[in-house]
């Protein structure tokens, strides 16, 4: 047998189970989890919510339904935690986990410092917490070409724009999520509509407001951090058993990390301060330059910014979108678990 691959494991955030990947819960792991599912199913029972076996078996996906927080969260933790428990452990040896916003809960339970089942209790939790805000939301904006390699000078100009409309008399507006390629602001209605009138052309695409969220990752979320920490206790916490990078870049340590401080990130730094998921890979694949990078499902759009991110640092030479295609067809640095032929790669049945 060949020798084992380290490996960084990604966890996706909001956004990831579509269209696409309904059903896609039952279909892959039913046989092998339903155990795990029956509990996850268990507790959104006694709250009186749908199950997860019942919104992954709709008969139509519904962006009303799917699309809500409430919804997303419990549906995505299901199938990234199903997929890192799938990994086949005798060929990746995993060396840190990382996530993208909400993929931070994921991430927790992947590295150990809560249960799956208690990472399950969180993810649906804040799925409703999630929804606990001032008003406002999300706006998408493009900062790389088509080769993806940043257009000079729009990031700069952009984070100049924002500063100055966060000045105006009512107007709150930030950067939300760092994406590499992607940058996302949050603010209040004001805030985004300044934004959107005033952003400079951008490549790629318009700017987009992001349907269905809230201004996350702003003290706009104040609610939500203020619920999450009367709800879900720091008990639920313990050490990490695999070292874990958050939204700061910060690596939580095995044997140097305090439970209560992973507790007091997770449920305020990380909901109202920006999330910084393009510096969080960089320091991971620095720290720990793993043989590849894994990104469980549901879905791959998470796939680019992971790209971006590594071409911003040049790691292992990638310099273009066209590097990182050739060496995904060479020798892949990027496995996505949502491609069947890539899938095939990591899982063990």
């Amino acid at each position: 047998m060949s020798a084992r691959k380290s490996a960084l494991v990604v966890a996706p955030g909001r956004g990831t189970y579509g269209k696409g990947e309904l059903g896609s819960i039952a279909r892959l792991h039913g046989r092998r989890f339903g155990e795990l599912i029956a509990n996850f199913d268990a507790q959104r029972r006694d709250r009186g919510q749908p199950t997860v076996t019942e919104l992954d078996g709709a008969e139509r996906f519904s962006v009303a339904t799917h699309m809500r927080g409430d919804v997303a969260a419990p549906l995505i933790y299901t199938a990234t935690i199903l997929d890192f428990l799938s990994i086949d452990r005798d060929a990746f040896d995993v060396v840190a986990v990382a996530g993208n916003s909400m993929g931070w809960y994921s991430a927790l339970a992947c590295g150990g410092a809560v249960s799956v089942e208690d990472g399950f209790r969180i993810s649906n939790a804040m799925g409703l917490n999630s929804q606990t805000h001032g008003p406002g939301g999300q706006i998408l904006l493009q900062v790389v070409g088509d080769d993806w390699r940043p257009v000079p000078g729009l990031r700069d100009k952009l984070f100049d724009l924002v500063g100055d409309i966060a000045l105006r008399p009512g107007h709150a507006i930030a950067l939300s999520i760092d994406l590499a390629g992607m940058l996302v602001f949050a603010g209040n209605e004001e805030g985004l509509a300044a934004l959107l009138s005033d952003a400079p052309p951008t490549p790629g695409r318009e700017p987009l407001r992001l349907a269905g969220h809230g201004p996350f990752h702003t003290p706009l979320m104040f609610g939500s951090s203020d619920k999450a920490k009367a709800e879900l206790p720091s008990s639920l916490f313990g050490r990490p058993a695999i070292p874990m990078i958050d939204g700061r870049g910060h690596v939580w340590r095995r044997f140097a990390s305090d439970p209560a401080d992973v507790w007091d990130y997770s449920f305020g730094h990380q909901i109202l301060a920006p999330y910084d998921f393009a510096l969080s890979v960089q320091v991971a694949v620095k720290e720990y330059a793993p043989d590849v990078l894994v990104l469980p499902g549901p879905g791959d759009t998470l796939g680019g910014a992971i790209a971006q991110a590594l071409i911003g640092i040049g790691w292992q030479g990638l310099a273009s979108k066209a590097d990182f295609a050739a060496r995904q067809a060479s020798d892949p640095i990027l496995l996505s678990m949502a491609r069947p032929e890539q899938r095939a790669l990591v899982v063990s049945e």
